[in-house]
C-alpha cells in the first residue's frame, strides 16, 4: 500500500487491521489509546482480568477473560480460537501486542504456533533468555559498554552470612520479577532499600522463607531522589533495527509496596549519548520489538546506571505517544505495512516529538512531593503551557462512569503518597 493510501486509510479509521492486546491494565489502555489516536481503531483485549482503567471504555473492548491464560496450551488455544472466531473479518489482519511481562513471555514461547493467525513483533527465545533475568542483563551490559550499579546475586543457599562488598544503603530486588510477583511473604515490597546488615538479613530471610526460589539482587544504591531516574522506550523492527527512541525524565515513582519502581509522572527528555549507546546495544544483539530501559543518573561519576530492560512497553510508556512518538505507529509500520523508516529519536532536533508532562498522579501530588526546584519549575512551565497528558483521562473516552472511576483513582493516589512516600525500607 502506498504511503498516501495508508494515510487516507488512517484518517478514515479504515487501517485494514485489528489490534489485539494481551493484558488488562494501564499498559494495555495506553496501547489502546495509541492505536485509536493514530488509526481511529478500537482495540480488542484478551487477558486474565481487566483493571478499572480498561472498563467502560470506548477505545477498547475486553473480548476474552481467561484466568488460566498463563498455561501454554490454554494461551495458544485461546488466541487461535479468537482468531478463528473473527474469520468473517478475514481481510482485517490481527495485530497482536503483549502488555505485560507474563504475556510477553508466553508469546515468546508460543510465537511459532501463532504466526499464521497474527502479525506481531517479538524477540527470539534465545534473546529473551539473555535478558529475562537481571544478572544476565548486567553481563550483557558489560559487553556493550553500558554502565550499571555494582551488584551481587544472592540465592537461598548463599543468603546466610552474606555481606555485600559495597557500603550501605543497598537496593534489594528480585532477579526474576515474574516469579517474585507470584510469591507472598510478610512485608513484601517490589524492591527494598536496606540501610544496615540487620535490615538486609531480615529481607533475605523473609524472601527465602517464601516459595520464591530464584536469586535476589543486592545492588549499590545510586543516590538521589525519583527525579534522577530516567526511562528509555524503544521499538526495534523485525530486521533488528531501532526505529523509535523516547527518553523520559522521571518526576515521581510510585511508592506503594507493590508499585515501587513504576512511574507516576514523566517529562520528555533527550540525551544523545545514552540514545547512541542503547541503540548500538539493541542492534548488536538483533533485538526485536518494544523495549523499556530503567536507569538512574549517578552524580558520583556523571553516568547513567542501567537497572533493567523490560522486553515490552511499560505501563508508563504512553508518555512516548503523548510526546508525539506514537507506540502503535511504529509497530504497525513494521508488521502491517512493512516500512523501513529511519530511526526517530524524540527531541533530537529533527522536528520529532514534543516536550510534555505525562502523569498518572494528580498535579497536586507533583507539587507536594517533587523536591528538586529546577525539575518542579520545568513541570510548572509545561502545566502552564497546557502540555499535560493524563493516561487515565482523555477527551476520546469520556463518560460519567469513567469520570467517577478517574476521580476515585486520583483520590487513591493522594492517599497512597501520603501514606507511603519514601517508605522503601523493611517494616516501615
Amino acid at each position: 500500500m502506498a504511503r498516501q493510501q495508508v494515510g487516507q486509510a488512517e484518517r478514515k479509521g479504515q487501517a485494514g487491521f485489528v489490534p489485539v492486546l494481551l493484558g488488562g491494565d494501564a499498559n494495555a489502555y495506553g496501547m489502546a489509546r495509541s492505536f485509536y489516536e493514530e488509526y481511529g481503531v478500537r482495540s480488542h483485549v484478551i487477558c486474565k482480568g481487566a483493571f478499572h482503567i480498561c472498563q467502560n471504555s470506548k477505545l477498547l473492548t475486553v473480548d476474552v477473560t481467561e484466568p488460566n491464560l498463563e498455561d501454554d496450551a490454554v494461551f495458544t488455544r485461546t488466541l487461535l480460537d479468537y482468531a478463528a472466531s473473527r474469520g468473517r473479518h478475514a481481510a482485517a489482519q490481527l495485530v497482536l501486542a503483549p502488555c505485560g511481562d507474563n504475556y510477553t513471555r508466553m508469546l515468546v514461547r508460543n510465537q511459532d504456533a501463532l504466526r499464521d493467525a497474527y502479525r506481531f513483533s517479538i524477540m527470539s527465545p534465545s534473546q529473551f533468555n539473555l535478558l529475562s533475568t537481571k544478572e544476565r542483563f548486567y553481563r550483557t551490559c558489560e559487553r556493550f559498554g553500558l554502565a550499571f550499579p555494582a551488584e551481587c546475586e544472592v540465592t537461598r543457599a548463599s543468603a546466610a552470612g552474606f555481606r555485600p562488598p559495597f557500603p550501605f544503603p543497598v537496593m534489594v530486588k528480585p532477579s526474576n520479577s515474574v516469579a517474585y510477583w507470584n510469591c507472598d511473604y510478610p512485608g513484601k515490597k517490589k524492591a527494598f532499600v536496606a540501610r544496615s546488615q540487620d535490615e538486609l538479613d531480615l529481607i533475605l530471610s523473609r524472601v527465602f522463607a517464601s516459595d520464591y526460589d530464584d536469586a535476589m539482587i543486592v545492588q549499590d544504591f545510586v543516590p538521589g531522589d525519583d527525579s534522577r531516574m530516567r526511562v528509555m522506550n524503544c521499538y526495534s523492527s523485525v530486521d533488528g533495527k531501532v526505529r523509535m527512541m523516547t527518553l523520559g525524565d522521571v518526576l515521581l515513582e510510585e511508592h506503594t509496596p507493590e508499585g515501587i519502581g513504576s512511574y507516576g509522572a514523566i517529562m520528555t527528555g533527550f540525551d544523545a549519548d545514552i540514545a547512541r549507546r542503547i541503540r548500538g546495544f539493541l542492534e548488536e544483539i538483533g533485538y526485536v520489538g518494544f523495549s523499556n530501559f530503567d536507569m538512574k543518573f549517578d552524580e558520583r561519576d556523571g553516568t547513567y546506571k542501567l537497572f533493567e530492560i523490560n522486553p515490552r512497553q511499560g505501563r508508563s510508556s504512553y508518555f512516548a505517544t503523548a510526546s508525539g512518538m506514537n507506540l502503535a505507529r511504529y509497530l504497525v509500520r513494521d508488521v502491517v505495512y512493512g516500512e523501513n523508516a529511519p530511526c526517530e529519536v524524540a527531541l533530537s532536533g529533527k522536528g520529532m516529538g514534543r516536550e510534555v508532562l505525562w502523569t498518572m498522579v494528580p498535579l497536586s501530588v507533583i507539587e507536594e512531593y517533587v523536591h528538586d526546584a529546577d525539575v518542579l519549575e520545568r513541570a510548572r512551565r509545561l502545566v502552564k503551557a497546557g502540555r499535560v497528558s493524563r493516561s487515565y483521562w482523555t477527551s476520546d473516552d469520556r463518560s460519567v462512569l469513567r469520570w467517577i472511576s478517574y476521580q476515585m483513582n486520583q483520590r487513591n493516589y493522594r492517599r497512597q503518597y501520603a501514606e507511603c512516600f519514601g517508605r522503601r525500607h523493611v517494616d516501615d
